[in-house]
């Protein structure tokens, strides 16, 4: 077996090499299939159509990421607070896995150093959110190549427990309803939240709110109270509007 591996390894270009010891640093250990790593560190503005105009890049990797990252992080503290309610839970995992969150960590842990691009084309994605969209690409990557187990110890030892404070997160928690409003003011003008649902889940319900600003609907949260959908409205306002 090992020197199956070393054979293989051999039969590496130097840049899949380089590849290999950077994805090793930063996921803790060798890939066992190299292609999901490759895809997930191709932007699509480097990519090239290999089926009827689809193009191999990140995105579809980075869809699967998102929802193992999400998992994981959401398994994690739902277990670390058992007497946390949900919108505790969910405040603080959206602040763990935040476009602003991902692109500081991807950056911290190497992910420019690895990641094919055409710096040449503008897109949002490469302003804003290639680092972090990368980083996901590469947690969908380590599902593919070592199954969940494998990518749940990779968020948790390498990414959540050494680069996020929790308790720090937690004592810092915004209170996104006041930030909206204190931007509506200063701009001139006028947010309104809505009760526009409620949600009967049996043993519980859940409250739909939608957030409008100068009559124009912004975005929805949800909550087990309305306080609580407020802010989760508030929130995703703030995404929206770039506030956040």
């Amino acid at each position: 077996m090992k020197n199956r591996l070393l054979s293989a390894f051999k039969s590496y270009t130097e840049d899949e090499k380089r590849l290999v010891a950077s994805i090793k640093m930063i996921v803790g250990s060798k890939p066992f299939n190299l292609k999901p790593y490759k895809i997930a560190t191709q932007h699509t503005s480097v990519a090239k159509s290999v089926k009827k105009g689809f193009k191999e890049s990140n995105e579809r990797l980075e869809y699967l990421g998102d929802s193992v990252l999400g998992m994981v992080v959401a398994d994690y503290l739902f277990q670390k607070y058992p007497f946390k309610d949900e919108g505790f839970l969910t405040e603080i995992r959206s602040r763990i896995v935040s476009r602003d969150s991902l692109n500081q960590l991807a950056r911290t842990i190497g992910v420019p150093q690895i990641v094919k691009y055409d710096g040449r084309r503008k897109t949002p994605n490469s302003h804003k959110s290639l680092y972090g969209n990368t980083l996901e690409a590469l947690v969908g990557a380590v599902y593919i190549d070592r199954g969940f187990e494998a990518s749940r110890k990779f968020i948790i030892k390498k990414l959540l427990l050494p680069h996020f404070d929790i308790e720090e997160l937690i004592s810092t928690t915004r209170n996104y309803k006041s930030k909206l409003i204190e931007w509506t003011q200063k701009n001139s003008k006028v947010s309104v939240f809505d009760h526009i649902e409620t949600i009967d889940k049996g043993h519980f319900k859940e409250f739909v709110i939608q957030v409008k600003i100068d009559s124009e609907p912004i975005a929805k949260g949800h909550g087990l109270s309305k306080k609580k959908a407020e802010q989760d409205a508030a929130r995703e306002a703030c995404i929206v509007l770039e506030l956040e």
